[in-house]
């Protein structure tokens, strides 16, 4: 975090000697992702008295990164943006929260199609069952769509954004993007603007990423040292530049799935330097490696990092896979936010907590978008680029993802 952010921010929450049944996730089957059914959260005041940061990773063969529930103080009480799995341990941090600042009174999932939140919400709302639930339109379920009372969620206290207003209406501002049409179902997400912090709160769309690896990775750091590796046979072993550069490479693989400059061995090199003594545990996969990193990703993962502070951008995945056609709709979206008067932090539900966003930032970061190539197929962009193309040509995505929502 940059200098000017930690002035901010509070004292982090460890949770080094909590207990395995405080952090276990019963229902992590639904969307098998690491850490499994052991979901550490770390806490975090962002804004004194106003903004928390609820942190727990998810990732898949360790590209794991931070999944943020925000809470936020608002009249009356709590609001929940954004839901994670409610361990006993992250039940107990927001009962902190609550004596202090009052009860959880709403619960907002703000996307359409953010697996890793919609998830969660029907456990949260148990959890909180006093609480109103509000919910992003367009809700879709994959491979069957189900109306939503069928995913748990409690339809006799439930609301939908825009359709019924939406909540808290006297302190916060809400800024919807999308919808836009993906073929399996809609993108789309709503924004909330704090007033009283001058905090943005988005989903997806927008994140910030500085070259720090997230305190997160404080406690157990194995998902950076397992990627800080060239071969499968090599040690686990910890030092500061192991975990930036395991970072690094995390980052890497979470914007670009492929990234340009990574090889896919063949299988039998895979297996040769496996199973070798210093590797033979599950925490080191037994030494199954199937990644070789070539020269030049240094140079692509500083085209994602901040150094002093974290580089706001649109994640390419985001940007090639959802947004290819829609880069006018995130242009009008990011001058409403600019417009909003007393903006001045950017708090996302990915990767950094809290990011510089002031009216100039947002201008110049609208400005950088508007000028550079948009979903390029170039570097490493081509393997996204060479998804949408089959996308496209199979039918499954449209050439237009707002033509079924104009007049």
């Amino acid at each position: 975090m940059s200098p000017e952010n930690q002035a901010i921010a509070g004292q982090v929450s460890a949770t080094k000697s909590v207990s395995w049944l405080d952090q276990e996730w019963p229902w992590w089957p639904l969307l098998p992702l690491y850490p499994y059914g052991q979901r550490r959260t770390l806490v975090r005041e962002l804004i004194p008295n106003q903004i928390w940061s609820f942190e727990q990773l998810q990732g898949l063969y360790y590209v794991a990164v931070p999944v943020r529930l925000t809470v936020v103080k608002v009249p009356g009480g709590l609001m929940l943006f954004n839901p994670l799995p409610p361990t006993p341990e992250l039940r107990r941090a927001l009962s902190e929260l609550e004596a202090k600042h009052g009860q959880v009174v709403t619960i907002v999932l703000p996307t359409a199609s953010g697996l890793e939140h919609k998830l969660s919400l029907p456990a949260m709302t148990r959890a909180f069952p006093k609480a109103e639930v509000w919910i992003c339109p367009g809700q879709w379920s994959f491979p069957i769509s189900l109306p939503s009372s069928f995913l748990g969620i409690p339809m006799g206290r439930t609301k939908v954004l825009q359709e019924d207003g939406f909540p808290h209406a006297d302190s916060c501002t809400w800024l919807p993007l999308g919808p836009l049409n993906l073929g399996l179902g809609n993108f789309q997400e709503i924004a909330c603007f704090h007033r009283a912090s001058g905090a943005v709160l988005v989903t997806d769309a927008i994140v910030g990423i500085e070259a720090e690896p997230p305190a997160l990775f404080d406690i157990d750091p194995t998902p950076l040292l397992f990627h800080a590796r060239d071969r499968g046979d090599q040690a686990l072993e910890d030092s500061p530049q192991a975990r930036r550069r395991g970072w690094a490479r995390v980052v890497l693989f979470a914007t670009y799935l492929k990234p340009g400059p990574l090889e896919i061995p063949p299988l039998l090199e895979v297996l040769r330097n496996a199973f070798r003594p210093g590797t033979l545990s599950p925490r080191a996969h037994f030494g199954l490696f199937p990644f070789e990193w070539q020269p030049g990703w240094e140079a692509a993962a500083q085209e994602r990092l901040g150094e002093k502070r974290p580089l706001l951008q649109v994640a390419p995945v985001l940007e090639r896979l959802v947004m290819p056609r829609a880069k006018d709709v995130l242009l009008e979206w990011l001058e409403q936010m600019r417009r909003l008067k007393g903006v001045s932090w950017l708090v996302s539900a990915h990767f950094s907590d809290l990011v510089a966003f002031k009216p100039h930032q947002i201008r110049s970061f609208s400005e950088s978008i508007s000028k550079r190539s948009w979903a390029t197929n170039d570097g490493s962009w081509s393997f996204l680029g060479s998804v949408d193309k089959s996308l496209l040509n199979l039918g499954v995505v449209p050439k237009d993802p707002q033509a079924a929502f104009k007049d």
